[in-house]
Formats: structure tokens, C-alpha cells, sequence
């Protein structure tokens, strides 16, 4: 009889809940975001991972916390569950990550798998360490980590691969997070915290966010000086996050939301730091075309510190009103892998899967992949 995988689970059930309202982090304001109308993502974004696991469940044994947590999704898709932990309280706190992690460790699992953001990523790493092999299923609003899957349908494959017995390599992967009171200023102060033990397939594990170079100025300003020419009257302009999409406001003399999005109309900001819900209201009506840039050494367009660019609203605006902007620097960091899309929405993920056009300098434009080719059969 062959022994049963046992997979270690934790699930941040306020992970990322501060994405979609603007807030540009969960830590300490899980109140305020629902109070907002965010909606929790983390268990939802476990389920797809985990439904990778389906046709493997009688080959896994999950040791998980009680309730929404972990345990109740185990539950509701039928893997066989034991609970290690429950929360004396509700809402749960980086304290049961803590308290969870540290007994999970002890359980002779052979992988520990986590929902959440940098902060829960941190928080497991403090407890940790590099006693197991662990792999995070991105779920939060900032993802500068190296621990984390490009998805969560790509944590789900390469778990499958582990659990079929398929042999794959380990690595030291850095787990970062960011000073989130100084990332509200438009401020990013990342910091290592560690390294955790991952599984070494790149093809579905992201890279640590990477920063840009200051000879990119000029490059940047010719972009910017380009995009602002071309723009339409009576166009309602979506201004995507990162200082890439910063240099053309700072070229049209507007305030930027560095860290949050933006929109303009006739050169005017015509609203500033806007939520989803209100960026829907904005464009659902009107024309509209969205500047978005991409994360460097990662690659994700969506589904990073951009949560405000909802399914909805990237519906509303349609895939050909989209114009990517990046220096070819930024591209040449990519190693050749392709654009990543984490909307939250797979079918969505697909529909925007295919060769895009990047303009990487003044009337200067690239042909660029986003998404792997095989995925467009997952379901």
C-alpha cells in the first residue's frame, strides 16, 4: 500500500481582503475592508489549488487547522482531514498562523502548504524556518515573496506532480515583505526575513519582485512622452499601478497613485485611489482603455497589488483597449518566461492568454507571450 502524501494546510482567511478596496494591504484592517465591501478571496483561491488534488484524494492526507481555516474546505471537497489546531477566536490572527504552523511542523508532513500574503509568509518562516518544504498559494495583496505559486492553479499542478510521486528538485526561496504604513505613502521598503525550503519547478514558481535601474529614466521618459500623444479625447484613461505607468502621469503634470489606480479623462484626473467597485461604476458606461505595466522579475500584469482591476472591470474595458507598457530591460528580466495573469478568475486568465503588444520606448513595440500555451486546456 502506497503511504498517503500528508499535506500540511493554512489557510489566511483575511489574506488580501484590503486588494480590491484600496487599502494596499490586509495587516490590521481586515475590519475596515469588509466594512468596504471587500470579499474574501483566500479560501477561494485554496479551492482551486486544492481541486487540482481531486483525482489524487485517496493519495492525500491532509493535517489542517479547524474551520475556515482549512479544515472546512477539506471537508465540503471530501480529502481525508485531520485538524491539528483550532483558534480559541474568530476573526483569526497572525498568531493561529503561528500556533498552527509550529504544531504542523511536528506532524511529519511532507509539505506545507499556505494561502495568504508576504505577511503570512513571514509568519511561517518565523516558526518554520527550513524544517520542511513548504509552498504559498498567492492570496494576498502584495506578493514580493519567493515561496509563492504563479497562481493558484499552478500550486495545484505542481502538488499533483509531488503527490503522483514525480521526482522534483528543492530550493531556498527568500520571503520578503514591504513596511505596508509607508507602502500607503507611495513608499516601498521591502526587507528579507528569511528563506524557506521550495519546490524547484519555475515554471510555477514566481520570482522575487525585482526593482528597476535608473538608466531606464530616459527610456521612461520617451514611453511616457509617447502614451500622452496618443491619447484619445473623451477616453476615460485607467492609470495601473508602478512607476512605469507613474512616469505618464508625471508627464501630463497629474498626482499619482503610485501604489493604487488612477483615472483620467482629457488630461484631467478625474478620480483618484479608486476601489473596484468605483472603478467599475467609472468605465462600465464609457469608452475606456487601461495603461498597466508589469511586475519586474515576476512578470504578473494582474492579480499583484492591482486587485482593484477586478474581473469586472477588466471585462468592461476589454482585452484590445489594454496597452501593456514596459522597458525592454523589464521584459529581458523575464529570462524569456512569459506574462503572467492571476485575476482570480481562470476563464478570464485564458481569454487574456495569447501574444500581446508591449510599447517598451516612443513608438517602440515588442510582440510578447502571456500565459504558458498549455494551460489554455485547464480547467
Amino acid at each position: 500500500m502506497i503511504k498517503p502524501f500528508r499535506l500540511g494546510l493554512i489557510i489566511n482567511p483575511l489574506a488580501g481582503l484590503g486588494g480590491s478596496v484600496g487599502l494596499k494591504g490586509s495587516d490590521d484592517l481586515a475590519e475596515q475592508a469588509l466594512s468596504l465591501g471587500a470579499v474574501p478571496m483566500a479560501e477561494q483561491r485554496a479551492r482551486v489549488c486544492l481541486s487540482q488534488l481531486l483525482p489524487l484524494r485517496e493519495r492525500v492526507h491532509i493535517v489542517t487547522v479547524a474551520g475556515e481555516m482549512g479544515a472546512a474546505l477539506c471537508h465540503e471537497l471530501g480529502f481525508n482531514v485531520e485538524v491539528c489546531y483550532v483558534p480559541p477566536a474568530a476573526p483569526t490572527t497572525a498568531n493561529d498562523t503561528e500556533q498552527a504552523a509550529a504544531l504542523l511542523a511536528e506532524q511529519g508532513i511532507d509539505l506545507l502548504l499556505f494561502a495568504g500574503g508576504d505577511g503570512t509568509a513571514r509568519n511561517i518562516c518565523h516558526i518554520v524556518g527550513d524544517r520542511t518544504t513548504v509552498l504559498g498559494i498567492p492570496a494576498g495583496c502584495k506578493i514580493h515573496s519567493g515561496v509563492y505559486a504563479i497562481s493558484p492553479l499552478a500550486a495545484g499542478k505542481l502538488l499533483a506532480k509531488l503527490v503522483a510521486g514525480e521526482l522534483v528538485s528543492q530550493q531556498e526561496a527568500a520571503v520578503m515583505d514591504i513596511d505596508e504604513i509607508a507602502f500607503r505613502q507611495g513608499v516601498v521598503k521591502a526587507r528579507r526575513y528569511g528563506e524557506m525550503r521550495i519546490p524547484a519547478e519555475l515554471r510555477y514558481v514566481q520570482s522575487v519582485k525585482m526593482a528597476g535601474k535608473e538608466s531606464e529614466e530616459l527610456v521612461l521618459d520617451d514611453l511616457a512622452a509617447y502614451v500622452v500623444g496618443q491619447m484619445q479625447e473623451n477616453v476615460r484613461y485607467v492609470m495601473g499601478s508602478g512607476s512605469t505607468v507613474a512616469a505618464v502621469m508625471a508627464e501630463l503634470g497629474l498626482e499619482n497613485t503610485l501604489l493604487g489606480v488612477d483615472v483620467i479623462e482629457n488630461g484631467q484626473l478625474l478620480a483618484k485611489d479608486v476601489t473596484a467597485s468605483q472603478l467599475l461604476d467609472l468605465v462600465a458606461a464609457y469608452p475606456s482603455k487601461l495603461l498597466i505595466t508589469l511586475i519586474g522579475g515576476q512578470g504578473h500584469v494582474f492579480g499583484r497589488g492591482n486587485q482593484q482591476l477586478s474581473p469586472a472591470v477588466i471585462r468592461a474595458i476589454g482585452r484590445d483597449n489594454i496597452i501593456l507598457l514596459a522597458t525592454k530591460t523589464k521584459l529581458q528580466q523575464l529570462g524569456g518566461r512569459p506574462l503572467l495573469a492571476d485575476t482570480g478568475d481562470m476563464a478570464l486568465d485564458r481569454e487574456l492568454q495569447g501574444l500581446l503588444s508591449v510599447l517598451t520606448g516612443y513608438n517602440d513595440y515588442v510582440m510578447y507571450r502571456l500565459g504558458y500555451e498549455d494551460d489554455k486546456n485547464d480547467e
